[in-house]
């Protein structure tokens, strides 16, 4: 999920920044009303309405919506002067990262980072996902086992902060946007007589607590991205889709929770089907109940004809792929694919088979025979 300084609630509404609350409610109003769901049903519909009514949550609120525009304009103090839009922790809340989250070699990474990639000051801990990594192995090396050195992307607990997020003693409050709730509520009684929709709270993301001086560093989110190199041991006897886990080498978890697993997995080639080996040995599985069927019955069509062209070349695919020297694994995965090749022709081939015999009393019907 975005942060609430990443996103601008005002084009959201299609108002302008200085726009009225009467001219918020109204923008508001009409474009809930064409994208409830109970009216709108296009795929995206509820999701766009949960945006819309998240946006009108902030900017419909004074204290809300000064808080918003002073994170986006990158004066975390400036919705915390004075009055009712004083900050309730004395100092003033930063909800500006500052720098944000900056990635010196793009973002190649994948969702196991977790939702919140940049931005945005919730305290929300969550553990670190593994990182997995393929590691091409010959045949030799799997048998005898072998010390591989891999590099590869994970996040790290930062060292600035930590691993909490908060360059202070204290890293987490209680959210002001939300209370502590960690959603918000916006009336919709005015437009659907409905009362009130609840959405999750776009300050802390649902946690119910925010960190009042995010690091410099991470962002307030505990880690940071890095490259790094690990040594992993594939012991004698590995076979393909085999792992090994390194234990907390994977992504640092956020806010100080606990990491995630750096897990190495063989990749074995000479125990891998190709596609094309792997489709031509699941067509002689699914070609070979016709002909059984056609032999048993004595039936010989021209189906059955037509069924031994991609079988003879399916076998001649199979037989170049230099099936002498493949291992066990390979012939074991060979099979499966024969079989779910079987039960479907088998499947099959019993329909063709009734039809065939349906027909075949049919014609005969007018003779006495079949009856």
């Amino acid at each position: 999920m975005a942060s609430m300084n990443e996103k601008d609630y005002y084009a959201v509404l299609g108002v302008s920044k200085d726009a009225t609350k009467k001219e918020i409610q109204k923008a508001f109003q009409q474009k809930a009303r064409k994208l409830h769901p109970d009216v709108n049903k296009e795929p995206d519909a509820e999701e766009r309405f949960k945006e819309v009514s998240e946006a009108y949550a902030v900017l419909s609120d004074e204290q809300k919506r000064a808080r918003y525009d002073a994170m986006r304009s990158g004066n975390p103090f400036a919705g915390a002067q004075g009055g009712s839009g004083a900050s309730p922790y004395g100092g003033g809340y930063s909800g500006s990262y500052g720098g944000g989250f900056g990635f010196p070699f793009g973002f190649p990474f994948d969702s196991g980072f977790g939702a919140r990639r940049r931005g945005g000051s919730a305290y929300n801990p969550e553990a670190g996902a593994d990182v997995v990594v393929e590691v091409e192995l010959t045949a030799e090396q799997a048998r005898s086992g072998v010390r591989r050195a891999i590099k590869y992307r994970r996040y790290e607990s930062c060292t600035h902060c930590g691993g909490s997020g908060s360059v202070s003693a204290e890293t987490a409050h209680t959210c002001p946007s939300c209370g502590g709730r960690g959603s918000m509520e916006v009336d919709l009684s005015g437009i659907f007589g409905a009362g009130t929709f609840q959405t999750v709270c776009p300050e802390c993301g649902g946690s119910g607590r925010v960190i009042s001086d995010p690091c410099p560093d991470c962002g307030g989110s505990g880690r940071v991205p890095v490259v790094t190199e690990a040594v992993v041991e594939f012991p004698a006897g590995t076979h393909d889709g085999d792992t090994v886990r390194l234990s907390s080498m994977g992504h640092a978890g956020t806010n100080g929770a606990e990491g995630g697993d750096l897990v190495g997995r063989a990749r074995v080639t000479a125990e891998r089907l190709s596609p094309a080996t792997a489709r031509a040995f699941y067509w002689v599985g699914f070609l070979v109940p016709f002909l059984v069927f056609s032999a048993v019955q004595g039936v010989f069509s021209l189906i059955t004809l037509l069924c031994l062209v991609p079988l003879v070349s399916s076998v001649a695919l199979i037989v170049r792929d230099d099936v002498l020297h493949k291992t066990g694994i390979w012939w074991r995965r060979a099979l499966s694919q024969v079989l779910n090749g079987a039960v479907n022709g088998v499947f099959l081939a019993l329909i063709a088979s009734s039809f065939a015999s349906c027909s075949q009393r049919v014609m005969l019907a007018p003779y006495g025979y079949g009856y």
